[in-house]
Order: structure tokens, then sequence, then C-alpha cells
């Protein structure tokens, strides 16, 4: 794309990653050269004769009176083979290939292209000449991990019937398909990250998201195409209930956006997720992943940018018929670049210094989230899960509130739970899921239609524990009313044999549907015994101290528990007729 008038300018002031240029023309959102260095930046603000920018680097050293060169382009990522297993900057730049150049410390103004322009990948046709092809459809595809990518119509094109169709080894330059419109597509596309890819038709999320977290299946699932925040305070758990997330879910493709995050949990990540083994192929789980590293030390602006990257990345993988799962780490230090940028804008600041339009920039990137239909008819999906780092856990600050009033899921994290040792450290009275409903006809045909009314006992259960809470730290547990202290006794072992679940056992670090349902179901039968018992006149005493109970909880370690857990019901029903005897 020209510009059209003049494409060269000057610099006029330098305030930080926001600069000013005048003598020269330019829109909204223009992709720029600042300076000797061409170091990277954006149009952010047109007012009048001065062209806002923001730069996607330190800014240290470059002075007014410095040419500035508008490249005509919107910022866009290179979508195609061989963004699988990458790890990108927030502007798309692969870390490897810039540590090649550079060394550990990345320097200003290099720049390096999103995908290897040199590599041939082999590309299968899956149409022949003369068949349609219109935007979005699938003209053949890349084997390039154990996932294989779909190389498709742009959606920006008219599409047409294919005149010429090519099969073999390929750059992502070289044209395999030519359309009888005149339209020529390689292996590659590019796409502007502020404009959500089209879709045909977007769908109900009814179908769930998979973790193998009991908290979340088990309480407060999450749809295929639904959105979710995970806030919480420093050190609750954040980082590894996503790395879990990233690691389990039932989605093929993963996007981890490390979003200024401290450079070593990002280190961790970008250590960890290599060697990680992916449960459902025994491969690399990196494999099936994207990461983009964008730690807090690294210049906000393209911080801002780096969830508009990884979520068009998403969208491509979705278009292709894929369940991509995003996560997004953290939100928080994201809205804190847009606060950065807007006072230095100069601009008329909201609640808490951060930008007016700070609720419509979340809203525009969580809507993006979705079950869909896409343009050439496959059902894909993104989930959105964002962590918010609230300042000190205070989760009445406007990030915290703004995300909750848009996203259906919030798995509320917390600092006392973690302290206690309680992991997942997510709070069952804070946190709720809004997907209950329509994703109970799913659960009814593949798990069990006794598994929603379970759930809701066990939340049941826990809420009046809470209340219970308060009379026991004043009085004692013994001054309670019998039937009470069986309802105590239940809660702890929902919270110690049900919700908490160990990351680093092999066993318990994944629980199936299946499971989490006949440990539900157990400890309920427990309860069930216990409040009989109880009423029948036996002692509390003797229904506490019932053995087979204290073995459910080793129930979780064993890989096949079924026969275990028949041996335990037995033991169960045989204690239960000898304390009524009694």
């Amino acid at each position: 794309m020209e510009v059209k008038g003049k494409s060269k300018g000057i610099l006029k002031r330098i305030s930080g990653p926001v600069v000013t240029a005048v003598d020269f023309d330019a829109h909204m959102f223009d992709v720029v050269r600042v300076g000797n260095e061409q170091l990277m930046g954006e149009v952010i603000k047109i007012d009048g004769d001065d062209v806002i920018i923001q730069v996607y680097e330190a800014t240290d050293g470059i002075r007014p009176g410095e040419p500035v060169e508008n490249t005509g382009l919107s910022l866009a990522v290179e979508l195609g083979p061989g963004l699988l297993t990458s790890i990108y900057d927030g502007i798309q730049r692969p870390l490897e290939v810039l540590m090649e150049k550079m060394g550990n410390f990345i320097e200003r103004g290099v720049s390096a292209p999103g995908l290897d322009h040199n590599k041939k990948w082999e590309f299968k046709p899956l149409v022949k000449k003369g068949d349609e092809a219109g935007p979005g459809a699938v003209l053949g595809e890349v084997q390039e991990t154990n996932i294989v990518t779909k190389i498709m119509v742009p959606p920006n094109f008219k599409g047409g019937k294919v005149t010429e169709i090519k099969s073999g080894e390929f750059t992502i330059d070289e044209i395999v398909c030519v359309l009888d419109s005149g339209e020529e597509v390689a292996m590659m596309q590019k796409w502007p990250v502020r404009v959500p890819r089209p879709v045909f038709e977007k769908k109900n999320p009814d179908i769930p998201l998979i973790t193998g977290q009991r908290i979340l299946d088990g309480l407060f699932p999450i749809a295929k195409g639904g959105t979710a925040a995970i806030p919480g305070p420093f050190g609750s758990g954040k980082t590894v209930t996503q790395q879990a997330l990233a690691k389990w879910s039932d989605a093929e493709i993963v996007v981890y956006i490390g979003c200024g995050e401290r450079g070593n949990e990002m280190t961790e990540v970008l250590t960890e997720f290599p060697e990680l083994e992916d449960p459902k192929t025994g491969k690399p789980l990196m494999e099936r992943t994207i990461l983009i590293a964008n730690t807090s030390n690294m210049p906000v602006a393209a911080r801002e940018a780096s969830v508009y990257t990884g979520i068009t990345i998403a969208e491509y993988f979705r278009d292709m018929g894929y369940d991509v799962s995003l996560m997004a780490d953290s939100t928080s230090r994201w809205a804190e670049a847009m606060r950065e940028i807007s006072s230095r804008l100069e601009e008329m600041p909201g609640e808490e210094g951060y930008p007016a339009y700070l609720a419509a920039r979340l809203s525009e990137f969580y809507e993006r989230a979705g079950r869909v239909e896409t343009l050439n008819g496959d059902m894909g999906s993104i989930t959105v899960i964002g962590a918010v780092s609230p300042p000190g856990g205070d989760f009445s600050e406007p990030v915290t509130q703004n995300t909750l009033r848009i996203v259906k899921c919030f798995w509320a994290l917390d600092a006392k739970l973690s302290q206690r040792r309680h992991f997942p450290a997510i709070n069952w009275l804070n946190s709720y899921s809004l997907y209950l409903d329509t994703l109970a006809p799913y659960y009814d045909e593949k798990v069990s239609p006794e598994l929603n009314p379970l759930r809701s006992w066990a939340m049941e259960v826990l809420q009046k524990e809470s209340e219970l809470q308060e009379i026991v730290q004043l009085v004692g547990s013994d001054a309670l009313p019998e039937e009470e202290q069986v309802t105590i006794e239940v809660a702890r072992m929902l919270r110690e044999i049900f919700l908490q679940q160990n990351a680093f056992d092999p066993v318990d670090t994944y629980c199936s549907m299946e499971k989490q349902f006949d440990m539900l179901k157990a400890i309920r039968k427990y309860a069930e015994l216990a409040y009989s018992a109880q009423k029948g006149g036996s002692s509390i005493a003797a229904i506490i101290s019932v053995k087979s109970k204290n073995e459910l909880a080793q129930i979780k370690y064993i890989e096949d528990y079924k026969t275990e857990l028949d041996k335990i019901y037995k033991a169960m029903d045989a204690e239960f007729a000898k304390i009524k005897e009694a």
C-alpha cells in the first residue's frame, strides 16, 4: 500500500515512548520508522499538523529534528507455517532470531520477520482445478508439528474458481494457488492486529473446556469460546494456574501472552514450556504453543500491542477449525501501559489515572473470544483467560471491576488460602461461573444427570460451613448442634479431598470429569450415612472417626481407582452399620 502525499517528516517533541512528528501525511494506526535508528512506532493520534506516535522501543538518545518515515501500513502480523513453537516479543519479532543477531540483550532498531521466509514447507493441496474457493476456504495443508496448519484463502480476498494449484515444497512467499479473479494465494497472509478476523456466525458456548482442575470443572466451569478472569495478589498462583490450564485443558492450540510480567516469571515459562510433555501426544507441549514474551522492563508501547498480536494469531488458528486457549498474564500490566501512554498524550484521566476508554479496550479484547462457525464452515473457538493483578489484592480497583463486567467466569485467587497451602488457591465463595445453565445439558448427556445436583449440593455445604465458621471461632465446634458438626466435617472433606489438588503429583495433576463425579458422589454418600446415623442417635464422635472416609483422600492419587472406591463403599456401609447397632 502506497502512502499518498508526503511520507517523510521530522521529530518535533519526545516524551518517553510518545513522540510528535510534523510535516508529513499519516493515517491512524500507520506504522512509522522513527529517528536515525529507524525505531518502530505506530500513529495513535493526529492533532492538526501534529502526528503523535507511540514507539515500541526505548527512545533514549533520539532528538528533535531526526527524520520520521511512514510505511503506510498498519501494525500487522505474519500468519502461516512456522508460528507453532515460536517465541515472540510483543510486536511479533522472534526472540531466538534476535538473540542470534544481538546476543542476550535486545538492541534498538533491529527488526526481524515473524516467520522464516527461506524455509521450505511441504504443501499438500486439498482442492483441484475448477473448484470454488471463497474467502477463508482451505486450499491445502502443511504438516508443521503434530498439528496440521491449513492454508486458506485470506478473508479479505474475493475468492473464485481455482485456475492453478501447486503441490510440493515451497517458501511461505511463493504462490501455491491462483484464482480466476486474478488473486494469487501464498502460504503466508498478513493481518492487521487491531481488526478482528471475520467469521460466518458466532455460536452459543455450550461445550465445556475440560481443564482437569476439580475446582474449575467441578464448581466453576468455563465453556469453549468463553471468557474468564483470574484476579489475585502477588504469590497467590495466577501464573501456575494458567500454566496448568495451558498443559491440561482440551484446547488444541495454546497462545500464552506474558504481558508485562516480571522477567524471572517469564524466564520460568520460557524454560519450562519447552520441557513440558503434552499429555495427549507425549511430545513437547511447545509443538502446539505460541509464546509472546513482553516483560515489565520492555517498552510499554509494545506491551500494549502484545495482546492484539496474541489474539490475532489465536483467530488465525480458530479459522482453521481449532479450539484455541489464550492466556493473557496479566491484563493489569496492559492497562498500566495504556495509562502511561494516555498520561503522555495529556488525556483526561479516569478512575485511578486509567484512561476513560479502559472499559472499551478491555471489552474489545474479550469480545474477540467466542465459539464460531468459520467462513469455510468449520467450527472453531477462542477461550480467553486473563489474569488480573490488582494492587494489594484489592478487587475494587478499576481493571478488576471492568473485567468482571465483561467476563462470565470469575476465579478469585485468595492469598490466605495460599498461605494455608491450599492449592489451587481459588476462593469458592467469591468465584462464580455464568456458564452453568448453558453447559448443564452437556454434563447430563456426557457425564451424568446427577452431576449438576451434586455440584449444587457441594456449594450449599461450603456456604453453610462459611456461616458456621463465625460461631466456631467464638465458641468452638463442640458447641454446635450435632447435625451442624456433621456439616462442618463434610465441608472439610470437600475442601481437602475434592478442592485441593497437587499440581506436582503425576496422577492428581489432572482429574477426569468421571473421577470428579465419583469423588463428589463418595463424599455425599458419607454425608447421607452420617446424617442418618446422627438422627438415629449415634455418637457424633463415632460418626466423625469413621476410618473409611479418610481413605477417600487417597483416591485422587490412584489412577485405576474404581476397585479401591468399591472397597471404601463396602467398608463405609459396614462401619455405619456397627455405629447404629452400638
